[in-house]
């Protein structure tokens, strides 16, 4: 689960019904606390994906701070995911499993050397 405030949603974005339309569809929550400018976005895991790929198949520019936030949220494999990942595709490259996973480097040369040396 997660729960980001959106401060001056309304105001930070171009074509904001769109994007609301956009975060609905998924299943997640969107809605405005109390009387103020403020908003609160709350889903699942599963929900914020969706969120982040519709979002970035849109490339509207005013949107990507919200991006931003949900990508701060995504939570980051852990070095037996990495193993897993490359063990089910031997033949991927240090560059492809760190696009792929969203891992760093060295996380990702952490894994190679495990499944080396198993």
């Amino acid at each position: 689960m997660f729960d980001i405030q959106l401060n001056s949603f309304v105001r930070r974005v171009n074509h904001a019904s769109e994007l609301k339309d956009i975060i609905k569809a998924t299943g997640a929550q969107l809605s405005r606390k109390g009387r103020s400018r403020n908003w609160r976005l709350q889903g699942s895991c599963s929900q914020c994906e969706l969120i982040i790929q519709r979002i970035q198949q849109q490339d509207e520019p005013s949107w990507h701070w919200v991006l931003e936030a949900l990508n701060k949220l995504k939570p980051k494999p852990s070095i037996a995911d990495l193993v897993a990942e490359i063990n089910a595709n031997p033949n991927i490259t240090l560059q492809q499993l760190i696009i792929k996973t969203d891992c760093s480097l060295i996380e990702a040369r952490k894994a190679f050397d495990l499944v080396a040396w198993e």
